[in-house]
């Protein structure tokens, strides 16, 4: 029996498309999942004043979030192979609510920390989700499909930072956790009560699962370039993000609302999820995966005018290079998933875990840096590192091109 492919027989042609409500109540899903890792990114100036923080320690908290959702993707999503997803995403909705609502009452820092991790395992029925949408239509209508349950999970991303900023700005930060609580509940029993259920591919003990992923990784040339690729992507995205709320507060002297609306503009960038799905569809997503990378590196080039424009034309920089960068990213991801869904039906979710694994350890090294880099050096090299990260992408995706 082979490690890595299937046991469970299943034919594409007999998959049915889901119904709208359906896709909508999976993307919706999807989204106030993920939201959950972001929420605390405008945050983290009121956060430092009410929890007397340094810029360094309050850094640890998205990174250490996004530490527990790379470790809980790659320990537990493949688990999606093996069981009935609704199961899995039952079980991790619980938690991450709990999780949530302790973030609204911890008394310092180090209590932050601690949830905030869990917060990122927990978290990982986002990654139930999209592999579940995907498993449950033929191949004709992945793409459409993933792309719309994307769309959702990338507006939860997005519009967390809106969502965060607002209410902390009037209501308290720690009123938001408490919602965002409320909200994860809600609607893991409303998936648990309508999704279909979803059919095992494997009968793979945990281990040898586990260990299968390896085989994945070694074996195919586009996961590893997919991963590769995304994960250096997430590094500016989450050094960009990571930073702007200290940054706005410091420079500009702009509040928490103010941050959090930046994600407006960014949210505007999940349009991109559909269209690269239809457009993967019909032209194939190594089409897209350039564009979108491309697009995501000219955006961050174009931050290095920031000092030679006045301070209404720097706001609107930063408001274009925001679209444009998130657009191009959650392109870019969107055709990186159609790809490695189609390497093996059978093991989707350990393919999926990889692919986001690497994002996510992207992400926490961007936070990590970015914070870093803000303390020590200012925002311009902030700058450098983005854009360094959104090139050095832009080679690994053109070297698949010239590979090909």
């Amino acid at each position: 029996m082979s490690v890595i492919q299937t046991v469970v027989p299943h034919t594409e042609k007999a998959k049915k498309t889901l119904s709208s409500r359906t896709v909508l109540m999976l993307a919706t899903g999807a989204g106030l999942s993920v939201a959950s890792i972001y929420y605390s990114q405008p945050l983290l100036g009121v956060m430092g004043a009410d929890l007397h923080a340094s810029v360094g320690m309050l850094g640890m908290v998205p990174t250490l979030t996004q530490i527990g959702y790379a470790l809980g993707i790659l320990l537990l999503a493949p688990l999606g192979d093996r069981h009935d997803r609704r199961i899995i995403i039952l079980l991790k909705g619980i938690l991450l609510a709990a999780a949530l609502l302790f973030c609204g009452f911890v008394p310092g820092i180090s209590g932050l920390l601690v949830t905030s991790f869990v917060v990122g395992i927990a978290a990982t029925m986002a990654q139930d989700i999209v592999p579940a949408s995907a498993s449950l239509v033929s191949a004709a209508q992945r793409g459409r499909t993933v792309g719309t349950v994307m769309t959702g999970l990338l507006l939860g991303i997005l519009l967390s930072r809106v969502l965060s900023g607002f209410v902390a700005e009037y209501f308290g930060w720690r009123s938001l956790y408490v919602g965002a609580a409320l909200s994860v509940i809600l609607i893991t029993l409303v998936i648990w009560r309508c999704l279909p259920r979803v059919s095992a591919t494997s009968t793979l003990s945990y281990p040898a699962l586990f260990a299968s992923m390896s085989h994945l990784w070694l074996q195919f040339k586009d996961l590893r370039r997919a991963t590769i690729s995304q994960g250096l992507l997430s590094v500016g995205f989450s050094a960009f993000w990571s930073t702007l709320a200290v940054m706005l507060q410091n420079t500009y002297h702009l509040g928490s609302a103010v941050a959090g609306a930046f994600g407006l503009a960014g949210a505007a960038g999940a349009l991109a999820a559909p269209l690269a799905g239809a457009l993967a569809d019909r032209r194939g997503p190594q089409v897209v995966t350039l564009i979108g990378a491309s697009l995501a590196t000219l955006s961050f080039v174009a931050l290095f005018l920031l000092p030679l424009l006045s301070f209404q034309f720097q706001i609107g920089l930063i408001v274009i290079s925001a679209i444009g960068f998130d657009f191009g990213i959650q392109a870019t991801l969107v055709a990186h998933q159609t790809i490695i869904y189609g390497l093996e039906p059978a093991a989707r979710s350990r393919l999926n875990a990889l692919l986001f694994t690497g994002m996510f350890v992207g992400m926490a090294i961007g936070s990590a840096l970015g914070s870093l880099i803000l303390e020590k050096m200012g925002w311009t090299y902030v700058v450098v590192l983005i854009t360094f990260a959104g090139a050095a992408s832009l080679v690994v995706r053109w070297g698949g091109r010239r590979a090909k």
